[in-house]
């Protein structure tokens, strides 16, 4: 299924984590009747419905419905890309920035999509070091480029609220594959993510 912007829930799933989050109140002490909780077992399940709808994404077909030949082979780079994500060993969220970068080999794609493709990958149940890895194959598996390189920049809740709570850490994440294993252009990537330009 393509990338939609419409949120849309499945009645089936809805009830059924509606029961199971219901349950999961009680256990925990709380009362699911009482006034404030009410509604909390369906938010939360439209809510976890929305933070997973990348299991139901397409990633090389969103790419591929916005593919353009193109000779250019100069490195395209989109940063600073907004991600949401949830940790898969705690249900916890994690969240930052994701750069992303592409040297074309015929093909260019709208910058749209790589930041769709991030999405699509992020609003599953993950663990960073996939994200990233998945991210870049997606990439380079549709558009056969030259090179791909994705840096991930995320804090996760499971680190800063519960175990060590390090409120400062910051995780980062890379993968290079063609041109980029290349020391000269992955350097110029770097500075291209790092610097201000605008």
């Amino acid at each position: 299924m393509a990338y939609s912007k419409k949120e849309h829930y499945d009645d089936d799933v809805t009830r059924d984590l509606m029961e199971n989050y219901k349950e999961c109140l009680t256990l925990i002490g709380e009362n699911p009747e009482r006034e404030g909780l009410l509604k909390t077992p369906e938010r939360l399940a439209k809510a976890m419905q929305f933070f997973t709808q990348g299991y139901d994404q397409d990633a090389h077909g969103i790419l591929e419905g916005a593919k353009f030949k193109e000779s250019i082979s100069e490195m395209v780079v989109v940063k600073d890309i907004e991600l949401y994500s949830l940790c898969e060993h705690h249900i916890l969220p994690f969240f930052g920035k994701a750069h992303v970068a592409y040297i074309p080999n015929g093909y260019i794609t709208g910058l749209s999509k790589i930041a769709r493709v991030v999405d699509v990958f992020s609003r599953r149940l993950q663990v960073q070091e996939r994200l990233t890895t998945q991210i870049l194959d997606a990439i380079k598996d549709t558009l056969n480029p030259l090179g791909v390189a994705v840096v991930i920049e995320a804090k996760h809740l499971c680190m800063m609220m519960r175990g060590v709570q390090k409120q400062n850490s910051v995780t980062t994440t890379s993968a290079f594959w063609g041109e980029f294993e290349k020391a000269e252009t992955r350097s110029e990537f770097t500075k291209l993510i790092t610097a201000d330009l605008i």
